[in-house]
């Protein structure tokens, strides 16, 4: 796909209105002129993503959306998947359900070895991701920081990939000695994604980064005579092709070549380090990294690969001691978008990645678990992130100071929302009498059918709080950290519902919640400075009113914070813009309507009454696995039609899991 042809087919009966109109203008035109970065000043409730996705869609160029967390990861990518079905949409974050470090304690002498557990539906779209970048232009990641770790070198990985035609000359021997050399497995009855089967001259392959879709090639002699896409569970044709490109089973591959070039490099780095720890004498930490490395070495002269490979991630991919390790945004285009979501809190947590990785390591390596050179496959620093990066633009209702800075203060503001909507009304109250001062309001609001956010400083007074309230008539539930992903959906499905009014939360209650039908917030303790009161917290949480015509605020604080007066500045600002725009344009605000979709509980709930099976959701993986054994169990006896249907089940619990981590 030429540059003139790549085109981003956004799909929505919407159209940009509001300040999403010149916002877009705004941004597309001083990225084609030049500016690099830049940053989006978006209100809760002005569709910024919705600003993102017509950005995207003028300027034609692969985007990386960057979020800050998983969950807020998925509805971007949810979104944007729907704006844009025709185009490479991808998800890339940690692949790891569950993920213990190499790690040792000097104080104890404890080494702790690695473990664990790979989520395979993630590992496919990780794969799909850095495929659809190497095939793709019209491509859009939405990532989680995990973009900044080592992934492996994109050069080996493109030059490894196996591509085949109709009527080219090879030999089943070699194509098949060809698969194996890129990390697929044979296995003639488990056919799952990372390996091929044989029978006579078709030879079918399951890439790791298709979901439903496998390869077949049918060889006629020596020369391929039919390359089709089928399904990999009944076999169906689902059509055919002329050409097709295989990438390897492993982001983590190297050529022959490169393999013992590495085994070199490796030995040589440990005749260095044993010198000096034996000049040392420390002879304890010097045998063990000769053993264990010796070990490592044999492993990848046999097999390929080793146990902890990605520690020696330097010397495959020919990278200098200290130089970055190869990300996922080496697999992009020079000319690409960076659009970093909630930018207040995801570039700190950028910077904050590498320091904690390498403190971890340099124990490793002073203790004789690890070459030195193990510290090179680490997360990026912040300044070698900023370096890879070209046209960026933050997005923050807050942004802060250095997205401020580095935007040369060029920031682009959405402050009016489509449907008319003004910023709450802020008030400021005594704490001293705050929870029966609140009591009344709360009363006032359940009255009119409306619901309630409270936020507190701490677990206990949530709790204690609710309990109180709960005495004195009110339908009140607390939420916090310790209640699971599934009963936090279905808290706030409920609260929409109305089956209770008032919701009790900490830092839970600030980022992410869409909950139309909450028209106050109060906030406890306003006055108590700090990361939960700072002028940005407080701002972030006066926006979760914003989404009701009747929305208000109560800051109850004994004292008045420079925080406080800054925050309620600020809201006083933007909803003095909102009212002036909607007088010119004689709008008349309306609330959010928007559809209450089904918790995770509903879906479990709904998978239980079609199987008849008691599921709890601790119980998810396990079953899944249950699952796929019936499945390959129907596929051995032929039966493909009810193995599709567990098929079905599978994938309806995968979604699950994929929502609950």
């Amino acid at each position: 796909m030429t540059s003139e042809e790549v085109k981003f087919d956004l799909q929505t009966k919407f159209k940009p209105s509001g300040d999403q109109p010149k916002s877009i203008e705004s941004i597309a035109s001083n990225i084609n002129k030049g500016i690099k970065r830049q940053t989006l000043l978006g209100v809760t409730g002005s569709g910024k993503t919705f600003t993102m996705a017509h950005v995207i869609k003028n300027l034609k160029i692969p985007t990386l959306v960057l979020a800050h967390n998983k969950t807020l990861a998925a509805q971007l990518y949810g979104e944007f998947k729907e704006l844009f079905p025709n185009n490479a949409v991808e998800y890339f974050v940690s692949y790891y359900d569950y993920y213990q470090p190499e790690a040792y304690l000097p104080s104890t002498d404890t080494f702790i070895e690695k473990d664990s557990s790979i989520n395979e539906r993630i590992d496919r779209m990780r794969h799909s991701a850095t495929r659809s970048l190497l095939d793709r232009k019209d491509v859009i990641i939405v990532s989680s920081v995990s973009c900044i770790y080592g992934l492996g070198s994109p050069d080996e990985y493109n030059k490894l990939r196996i591509t085949l035609g109709i009527n080219q000359q090879i030999t089943r021997e070699t194509l098949l000695r060809e698969l194996v050399k890129i990390l697929y497995n044979r296995n003639d009855t488990d056919f799952s994604r990372g390996t091929f089967r044989v029978r006579g001259d078709v030879i079918d392959i399951y890439p790791p980064y298709e979901e439903n879709m496998a390869l077949r090639i049918e060889l006629f002699g020596n020369y391929i005579d039919k390359i089709t896409w089928i399904d990999p569970l009944k076999s169906t044709l689902l059509y055919e092709c002329d050409k097709v490109s295989i990438y390897p089973g492993s982001h983590y591959i190297h050529s022959k070549e490169m393999q013992q070039t590495a085994i070199n490099s490796i030995r040589e780095e440990l005749g260095q380090r044993l010198h000096i720890l034996k000049n040392d004498i420390r002879m304890l930490e010097a045998t063990r990294l000769e053993q264990r490395t010796e070990f490592d070495i044999e492993m990848i002269e046999e097999m390929g690969f080793c146990h902890g490979i990605e520690n020696y991630s330097r010397h495959f991919t020919g990278k200098k001691q200290g130089e970055p390790p190869p990300t996922l945004l080496d697999y992009f285009p020079k000319n690409f978008l960076c659009i970093i979501d909630e930018s207040h809190v995801t570039v700190p947590q950028l910077g904050g990645m590498y320091r904690g990785d390498r403190s971890r390591k340099l124990t490793l390596v002073e203790h004789g678990f690890r070459l030195p050179s193990a510290l090179d496959n680490r997360p990026l620093n912040f300044e070698e992130f900023n370096k890879l990066l070209n046209k960026v633009l933050y997005v923050s209702a807050t942004p802060g100071d250095y997205e401020i800075k580095d935007s040369n203060g060029l920031i682009t503001e959405q402050i009016i929302r489509p449907t008319g909507l003004l910023d709450p009304e802020v008030e400021i109250k005594p704490a001293t009498f705050q929870v029966d001062h609140l009591l009344g309001e709360i009363r006032n609001r359940v009255k009119l059918k409306e619901r309630i956010l409270v936020t507190t400083l701490t677990k206990k007074s949530a709790e204690d709080l609710t309990e109180y309230y709960e005495k004195m008539g009110v339908k009140v539930k607390y939420l916090h950290s310790d209640i699971k992903t599934i009963e936090r959906s279905e808290l706030l499905k409920n609260l929409r519902l109305g089956i209770f009014d008032c919701l009790i939360g900490i830092n839970l209650l600030r980022e992410g919640l869409d909950l139309p039908e909450v028209s106050m917030v109060a906030i406890f303790d306003a006055d108590r400075e700090g990361f939960l009161r700072s002028e940005k917290s407080l701002i972030q949480t006066i926006g979760r009113a914003a989404r009701h015509i009747n929305g208000k605020v109560i800051l109850y604080a004994d004292n008045i914070t420079k925080s406080i007066q800054k925050a309620v500045k600020e809201t006083n600002r933007r909803r003095k813009m909102q009212e002036e725009y909607n007088k010119i344009h004689s709008i008349t605000p309306s609330g959010i309507k928007k559809e209450i979709q089904g918790s995770l509980q509903d879906i479990y709930t709904s998978y239980n009454n079609k199987t008849k099976e008691k599921l709890k959701p601790e119980n998810v993986e396990k079953q899944i696995k249950k699952l796929k054994k019936q499945m390959k169990s129907l596929v051995t006896n032929l039966e493909f039609e009810e193995a599709a249907i567990i098929r079905d089940k599978i994938k309806q619990l995968e979604f699950l899991d994929l929502e609950l981590r």
